[in-house]
């Protein structure tokens, strides 16, 4: 078994595979340490909380995580919580930096003897339809090499070596931009609120995001085009200050910049997530935009039901499960897709298309991104009306907030 990619779909995969049996190596095209530090979500649903610990793989997250359960909510109306932990189904996220989930990932599949090769950048899959695919890879030294295995699993993102292989036709790509930008901070700092804090302000949407009792991840609507280095640290500051509405509500935490990063509010979907003998997982099964946190969360789940199928076509040659890993899989997939996209909706006034995706007009970046139409201004605000002032609203934004 060759599996392509060393983030969380990967690695559960491996592990998962090497505990009922399964040889399989994992082909990373990065470095150990950049695997082990590059920097993403860090919460967890707590379906992804009780499949790593089915398995046994959630110690550092039990020992290191904390559970979380509030978002707060700031808006020219004022401000309030909801305490979804005791809303909906009474689920938690567990706060913990993805790159610590990786990295305990990463020494547990070596501490049990499993196989990987960093620094190997995977080119090609051949011979998908076949019983027996390849993968072509270049190795450190700039040799290629040939993988070669009764499946191979694409856990290699978005723009990996598994995407780019699918013949024309082979599947349908489904691609949706919501029009929206945002620039993404990592910040030295505290956290400001004990909460998820959203503020919604008519300059554009800020977001707070506690990651460590010393760091804190940050968010700001950001003009589309503008580059993540346009402003210096105390615009930003100040930035986040007036659309936090510090002044009403208490000061941030300030600190230095550690990252930044200006992406795209995009989503896709891949269907099926199956070429022959070749799967799809994590990313490079689906991307959704991150308002909601959901990517990390799928991708384990996705590893868990692949290796199981896996598991019993390659033990009891019962191919079931891999005949309906693609099903499965897509019906979490779009769940997570709409709530995700009402997400959005929920926390941007978007504009409407005429006046271009993500775009105010005759603005700098940072006074236009949040101005929309009235109409969609109008929408949101009735959205979040609802969600401060109905408990039907409340109990379904809590079940979908932690599930997947």
């Amino acid at each position: 078994m060759v599996v392509l990619g060393a983030g969380p779909a990967g690695l559960v995969l491996g592990l998962l595979l090497q505990a009922a049996g399964i040889d399989c190596v994992i082909l990373e095209r990065a470095s150990r340490t950049h695997v082990q530090t590059r920097a993403r979500a860090g919460f967890l649903a707590p379906n992804t909380v009780r499949i790593l610990d089915r398995h046994g793989l959630a110690d550092g997250l039990h020992q290191g995580g904390r559970r979380h359960g509030t978002c707060e909510f700031r808006t020219e109306d004022g401000r309030f919580r909801l305490d979804y932990g005791a809303l909906g189904q009474g689920g938690q996220h567990h706060v913990y930096p993805q790159q610590n989930l990786v990295t305990d990932l990463l020494t547990r599949y070596l501490d049990i003897g499993g196989r990987i090769r960093f620094h190997t950048e995977a080119l090609a899959v051949s011979d998908a339809d076949s019983a027996r695919p390849a993968v072509t890879t270049r190795g450190p030294d700039g040799r290629s090499t040939r993988w070669t295995a009764r499946y191979v699993a694409g856990c290699d993102g978005r723009h990996g070596a598994a995407r780019r292989s699918l013949p024309p036709g082979a599947v349908r790509h489904h691609h949706h931009d919501h029009g929206v930008t945002w620039l993404g901070l990592l910040a030295e700092a505290p956290p400001s609120l004990d909460a998820v804090g959203y503020a919604i302000h008519g300059r554009g949407f800020a977001g707070h995001m506690a990651r460590t009792a010393e760091v804190t991840r940050y968010y700001l609507q950001w003009q589309r085009g503008t580059p993540a280095d346009a402003w210096s640290e105390q615009r930003v500051w100040d930035e986040l200050d007036v659309r936090m509405r510090a002044a009403d509500h208490g000061p941030l935490q300030r600190g230095r910049l550690l990252e930044r990063g200006v992406f795209d509010l995009t989503c896709d979907v891949v269907e099926p997530l199956r070429h022959g003998s070749l799967f799809l997982a994590g990313d490079a099964a689906s991307l959704l935009a991150p308002a909601a946190a959901k990517g990390a969360n799928l991708a384990v789940l996705e590893a868990e039901i692949l290796a199981e199928a896996l598991a019993d076509a390659l033990t009891h040659g019962d191919t079931g499960g891999l005949d309906t890993y693609s099903d499965r899989c897509l019906a979490h997939i779009w769940r997570a897709q709409e709530f995700t996209g009402w997400m959005t909706r929920l926390l941007h006034a978007v504009p409407e298309q005429d006046r271009g995706a993500g775009q105010g007009e005759g603005t700098d970046a940072g006074e236009g991104p949040g101005a929309g139409s009235f109409f969609q201004a109008a929408l949101q605000r009735s959205r979040l009306n609802s969600l401060r002032t109905s408990r039907v609203y409340q109990d379904w934004f809590a079940e979908n907030y932690v599930g997947v």
